[in-house]
């Protein structure tokens, strides 16, 4: 692995940070507790902030810094998007809410969209203006994607879809989803799919937030009945759809893998306002837990390395992804293992209380979506240790 910043690399780190200096507030001191988000409305206003940070940064020519400058992008590499995303994650700005369209629906659609699609959607998605979500798992069809029934029937100019999405992030927020339907039900598992771009204004498009143990609606069960999707909207050929969502997916388990959340720092605050940590068994997990940070990092560096040198990178997809996951479970249950009975109270003698609450009930969004860590596993088994794939099972759909 490669530690430094070549010289071309420095110039545009120090041209990166000088930028944010200018026009972005520095991240609060690490002693000072951050805040969930833990209601509607400070979701809502999270939604409109990502929004306007992201028409910030493609006003400054930051936005897309990978995507072709004919998309509006800066046309730079991938380890320059590295750099900045290393240097924007030091202050109070964010377009989180915006990941599934620009690390995923973009991408994808950079390599498989029809130059029409490309003009229509990429620079609305690169301003900030069109929100997007995805319309992959179902009630009965997650980990085992390529099972889903929903469907979609060719009538005229239009596919006519119904069926059932469930656990779609932000989804009451959205101009736009990704879709991925059943098309040939005469041809079972991947190749009877294929990927569209909906309308969620469509009439027959139902979205009903679900209410999680954290207490917000982030993640959303969507009904689809009778909802005309123009043929226009199909990306790829039809019934070829699952190589198409392949491109979605592992950009989704880099974005999830790379993104951010806890840090070493908000566990180095913790400990300090519970005055020290004097069980030698929590001093224990607080290293691990910097031990965790540490391989997050280096994992990291691989990817980084990779993208310096002009490769794409292999299994670090998965291997960073199960990696974060695992991290994320861990310091949810070291934060309340040390916080003790004051985590469960409304306001206990930690203010900090309410972001490791938030950290220890929301771990489950990490280790499954995107591929559940076991998914992440089986991934690595057959991909890197060369293992057999797992046996498959015939899936008959109803007519």
């Amino acid at each position: 692995m490669d530690f430094d910043d070549t010289p071309e690399e420095a110039r545009f780190r120090a041209e990166a940070k000088s930028w944010l200096e200018a026009h972005a507030p520095r991240r609060a001191d690490s002693g000072k507790p951050r805040v969930p988000i833990v209601d509607d409305e400070a979701q809502a206003h999270h939604v409109q902030a990502c929004r306007g940070w992201q028409r910030t940064l493609f006003e400054a020519n930051w936005a897309g810094i990978t995507w072709p400058k004919e998309f509006g992008g800066r046309g730079g590499t991938a380890m320059q998007q590295v750099i900045f995303s290393q240097e924007q994650a030091q202050f109070d700005v964010s377009a989180g809410a915006l990941t599934v369209g620009l690390a995923m629906v973009g991408p994808t659609l950079m390599t498989w969209g029809r130059p029409e699609q490309r003009d229509r959607y990429l620079g609305p998605m690169l301003r900030g203006d069109e929100m997007w979500c995805q319309l992959f798992s179902e009630p009965s069809a997650g980990s085992d994607l390529p099972s889903l029934i929903t469907r979609a029937e060719r009538d005229g100019d239009d596919f006519v879809v119904n069926g059932q999405k469930v656990w779609t992030t932000m989804a009451q927020y959205s101009d736009w989803a990704i879709l991925l339907a059943r098309t040939d039900r005469n041809v079972p598992g991947r190749g009877g799919l294929s990927y569209f771009l909906v309308d969620m204004t469509s009439p027959g498009v139902e979205v009903r937030p679900l209410r999680q143990i954290t207490g917000v609606a982030h993640f959303n069960e969507v009904f689809l009945t009778d909802v005309r999707v123009p043929a226009a909207n199909l990306v790829g050929a039809e019934s070829e759809g699952w190589n198409v969502a392949r491109t979605t997916l592992g950009a989704e388990r880099m974005a999830i893998g790379t993104g951010g959340g806890t840090s070493f720092a908000d566990v180095a605050a913790l400990c300090q306002a519970l005055g020290g940590v004097d069980d030698p068994v929590r001093r224990q997990e607080v290293a691990e837990a910097f031990i965790g940070f540490e391989l997050l990092r280096y994992l990291g560096l691989r990817v980084q390395t990779a993208l310096s040198q002009g490769r794409a990178p292999g299994a670090e997809a998965s291997l960073l992804k199960l990696a974060f996951s695992r991290q994320s479970a861990r310091l949810g249950d070291l934060g309340m293992a040390l916080l003790g009975p004051s985590g469960i109270a409304a306001d206990g003698r930690v203010s900090a209380a309410g972001f490791w609450r938030d950290r220890f009930l929301g771990q489950w969004s990490s280790r499954i979506g995107g591929g559940t860590d076991e998914i992440q596993r089986n991934q690595i088994g057959e991909r890197v240790l060369g293992l057999p794939r797992e046996p498959s099972v015939q899936i008959q759909y109803p007519t």
